[in-house]
């Protein structure tokens, strides 16, 4: 697995490489298609979809459904960070789950305990804002890091509260990635739904499992395992 993911962030860099340092292409500029981009490349198709996802996360490339990829308008090449730095996020984004996986099960089992009712309706609105904006497309990276805050803090455990600012970038890379992938979207739908229904049920049990297989689910779909 993490072979197979180091390929894909190799990949993207030669990409980024083709575009900042042997300028073949410019912003707003069509990429070549699947087969002679990755025939270039010398890797499988399915590695080049992985690559190009990695650097549509990081708003270099934009996909357009029926018509190919290009590099997005706003594209500036002396704005990027390193081409090492792109392998760094993923490793990141692992690091990250693998906290998280380790207490938030644990603060979604404490909140379905302790939550004020103010508190419960205050995840619950967040929650249901985080699937609108999904389901819309929009952004809703702000709406996530305020769902899982609101759980954080409904544990009322202040060791829990002080680590979630520490988190809210990573978070937000998190969902800038998660955006290309369909199947990851969709489980995120059901799992919030799943956890939220816990939480207002009280079920602490349940609270922890669901949030523990949203980890789960996410990490899986990111190849982060």
């Amino acid at each position: 697995m993490k072979q197979e993911q180091s390929l894909a962030e190799r990949t993207a860099d030669g990409i980024l490489s083709m575009l900042c340092i042997d300028k073949k292409f410019g912003p707003g500029d069509k990429i070549p298609n699947e087969n002679d981009l990755a025939a270039a490349l010398s890797v499988s198709r399915t590695t080049l979809r992985e690559a190009i996802r990695i650097l549509a996360a990081h708003q270099v490339l934009e996909i357009r459904r029926g018509r190919g990829t290009y590099v997005r308008e706003d594209f500036h090449p002396g704005d990027q960070l390193g081409l090492g730095q792109l392998s760094s996020t993923l490793v990141d984004i692992h690091d990250l789950f693998e906290v998280r996986m380790i207490f938030e099960p644990q603060a979604a089992y404490y909140a379905a305990q302790r939550a004020t009712e103010a508190e419960i309706e205050r995840i619950l609105y967040y929650g249901r804002l985080d699937e609108e904006q999904l389901l819309k497309g929009e952004d809703r990276t702000e709406a996530e890091q305020a769902f899982h805050n609101s759980i954080a803090c409904a544990s009322h455990n202040a060791f829990i509260n002080e680590l979630m600012p520490m988190l809210y970038g990573a978070i937000g890379k998190a969902v800038a990635l998660s955006s290309q992938y369909p199947e990851l979207m969709r489980r995120t739908v059901e799992d919030h739904r799943q956890i939220m229904e816990f939480l207002e049920r009280r079920n602490a049990e349940g609270a922890r499992t669901a949030m523990q297989l949203h980890m789960i689910h996410a990490m899986e779909e990111m190849n982060l395992g």
